[in-house]
């Protein structure tokens, strides 16, 4: 049966007494693929290219007035004029508003925002008013015309209240007093007709045209506590990295301790955890409150909110309760298998001893991942800003030709005018009828493909690199004379030079998977409204499957590179050789290789732990010593989220050198099992601690 396993799986490899490790002479792989890629890269730049032609990035920065102008744009007559003024908010209110973006009444640019109650009938009679009412008024507006000839123009509106800047915008100061709105202190308002309103119905036409308020209201808010705290924050950091390069020279000389300490601590730290949410949840026992659920809380910018009532922190204490659980579950059965992943990581620490400079590579990755995400981001808002103006007849009477597109240089002399006198021509979204607007989403779709195409590519080189590295090592029979001077260097090149194709193919397919996850979330946003059960179940499950699949091609594709960084062949030959190696000890696969990187993954949950927990007591202002210290937040969790991600992708990037030093010292060790024998021609290559775990011995030894 095991014979009938071994060949549906393939031979296993043969000694071969010339091999020492990575191939030198190899010839170029998968050279299809390579041209694709190359030719695809430079379709890429002329995309960017165009859209940096086209594209004006200043109609994302600048709000944009009736006819299309920039406000406070420099080196423009709107450069003194930074905010955006409406001539009637309430049309605002039109449920219109929420699906062209665009309020139905005239905007222009202003200096500032009224500061008072005025009405064009009032300010008309007096020189001075009237002069300060101009400020709000097109040009051409004056006092030698009637009321009645500046309103039918369209010059000024009807009405001034109080208002303040929102986002470059003007917004009626509203406010409460005693639960009833008012506006500039005042519960009424004079609406421009003689007519009396109530301020309240100001509040629609507001709420549409900040259909975003509070969210932004909170954005802002994130952004000044980050203004307050970013070199906290950045010293936080600073403390990750410092302990993430600790553990590792750490595990370099004390490897089988430190995982034993590590395992320890975590579980300390996570029952930490636990009571810290317990003491929490019993402090606020009989608070006002306190007992509300979250379900009646519904959604809160202010997140910290959420810290006051009892349901949060006992949500808290039974995920840390059932991690902590999983996790001593899980030491006590795979107790065992920890030995040989112990050695495992023991001898990944002599490699990384050994090819110290690969501790410094994630650095080179994560510069080429800034780069690509840099140029994805910038081509995406030039794409995205690379529409013209388009005009469009608001009206408020009924009108035949209601939102039909307009040219507003000659409308007030065009029949359109003629037919619906009171109509005007404003500037409604940016869009285009031209052949490169027609295509525009389809640029956007390409520049979101290359990104996922080149960022995998990075991630693959760097994935092949140091497998080339740590085989290197691996297969050198006295370490370190027999490997290369500079092993990652030499790795990089062979990468670059032989299997560009390779790494661009693997990451091909790994991208269309991706893509098409993308696509499936947005069909499932676009169906969040929808009614159809099937559909929501079908799509579940392709998102789904579609995630389980890109899990498997990233895992097949990290082996295939190692076997490519060594033997030198095409992607998908390399691909087989891995997977069928890989079945043909299934056993060791599923619990060895899965164990090393549960201890490497406890090692960042160690690290992140730890910053965290430092972060939590510093930024709350728990601890007494840091209370004139920490800086004062709008929400305190804003600092420590940012530390807590931030510790984790630093201690992601130093482990991950460790996570690929381990898959390929393992992959190695699979074939050194297969390769050789022990005997005096064939000796095992794997450590001496590694030996004596599985039981095998060199010939030479079992003499002595």
């Amino acid at each position: 049966m095991e014979l009938e396993e071994r060949s549906k799986y393939g031979e296993p490899r043969k000694y071969d007494p010339t091999f020492k490790g990575p191939i030198q002479n190899r010839g170029c792989t998968d050279i299809v693929c390579c041209i694709l890629f190359i030719l695809a890269i430079l379709a890429y730049i002329a995309v960017g290219i165009l859209a940096w032609s086209q594209g004006d990035p200043r109609k994302v920065i600048y709000p944009t007035d009736s006819r299309g102008q920039f406000c406070g744009q420099a080196g423009t007559p709107l450069e003194k004029k930074p905010l955006l003024f409406y001539f009637n908010i309430m049309k605002c209110a039109s449920p219109m508003v929420l699906l062209e973006f665009q309020c139905p009444t005239t905007q222009m640019c202003v200096e500032k925002c009224p500061e008072k109650f005025m009405t064009l009938v009032k300010a008309y009679s007096n020189k001075n008013d009237f002069d300060y009412y101009k400020n709000f008024c097109k040009d051409g507006a004056t006092n030698t015309m009637g009321i009645a000839e500046i309103l039918r123009s369209g010059l000024c509106p009807s009405m001034l209240f109080p208002s303040k800047p929102f986002t470059r915008r003007c917004f009626p100061a509203l406010g409460q007093k005693g639960g009833v709105i008012t506006v500039g202190n005042s519960s009424h308002f004079d609406d421009g007709s003689g007519k009396m309103r109530d301020a309240k119905d100001l509040v629609d036409g507001v709420k549409n045209a900040t259909v975003v308020i509070e969210a932004r209201q909170a954005v802002m808010k994130i952004f000044e506590d980050y203004t307050q705290s970013w070199y906290w924050i950045l010293l936080g950091l600073v403390i990750a990295m410092l302990t993430s390069l600790l553990f590792i020279v750490l595990l370099r000389f004390l490897a089988g301790i430190m995982v034993w300490v590590m395992i320890a601590m975590v579980i300390v730290v996570i029952g930490y955890g636990i009571f810290h949410c317990y003491m929490e949840y019993a402090a606020l026992k009989g608070e006002a409150g306190a007992n509300v659920t979250l379900q009646q809380l519904g959604f809160q910018t202010d997140l910290s909110v959420y810290l006051q009532i009892r349901q949060t922190w006992l949500a808290f204490m039974i995920i840390l309760a059932i991690v902590e659980v999983i996790i001593i579950l899980l030491l006590i059965f795979l107790r065992k298998r920890i030995l040989i992943a112990v050695a495992l990581i023991k001898e990944a620490s002599r490699a990384v001893g050994h090819v110290m400079c690969s501790l410094f590579y994630p650095l080179f990755t994560f510069l080429l991942l800034a780069m690509v995400i840099a140029y994805w981001a910038v081509t995406a808002v030039f794409l995205s800003t690379s529409n013209e103006p388009v005009y469009k007849i608001f009206n408020e009477t009924e009108c035949e030709h209601s939102r039909e597109t307009c040219e507003p240089a000659n409308f007030t002399t065009s029949p359109m005018k003629a037919r619906c006198p009171d109509s005007e021509c404003l500037f409604a979204f940016y869009g285009g009828e031209t052949v490169y607007h027609k295509y525009l989403i389809g640029l956007q779709f390409y520049n979101v493909f290359l990104f996922f195409w080149c960022a995998n590519f990075v991630t693959a080189l760097g994935q092949m690199t140091l497998a080339g590295a740590f085989a290197s090592y691996y297969w050198a029979f006295v370490k370190p004379d027999d490997m290369p001077a500079f092993p990652v260097f030499s790795a990089l090149g062979r990468s670059l030079r032989y299997h560009t194709g390779t790494l661009a193919f693997g990451s091909l397919i790994l991208s269309i998977v991706q893509i098409i996850r993308v696509l499936l979330e947005y069909l499932d946003h676009k169906l969040k409204g929808a009614q159809n059960k099937f559909a929501k179940f079908l799509l579940c499950c392709l998102k789904c499957c579609f995630w389980c699949l890109e899990k498997f091609i990233k895992f097949l594709n990290r082996n295939a590179y190692i076997m490519v960084a060594i033997y030198g062949k095409n992607f998908c030959t390399s691909a087989r050789d891995a997977f069928f190696l890989l079945m043909r000890n299934m056993i060791r696969v599923a619990v060895l290789d899965k164990v090393t990187d549960f201890l490497l993954f406890l090692g960042k949950l160690l690290i992140v732990g730890l910053v965290g927990i430092f972060a939590f007591f510093f930024f709350s202002g728990r601890v007494k010593a840091f209370e004139n210290t920490a800086p004062h937040l709008h929400y305190y969790w804003v600092p420590i989220l940012t530390v807590v991600v931030g510790s984790y992708l630093i201690a992601h990037g130093f482990f991950s050198v460790y996570s690929m030093c381990v898959d390929t010292l393992f992959l190695c060790f699979l074939e050194d099992l297969e390769r050789n024998d022990g005997s005096a021609e064939r000796p095992y290559l794997m450590p001496e601690s590694l030996r004596k775990i599985l039981n095998k011995k060199n010939k030479t030894q079992q003499a002595q």
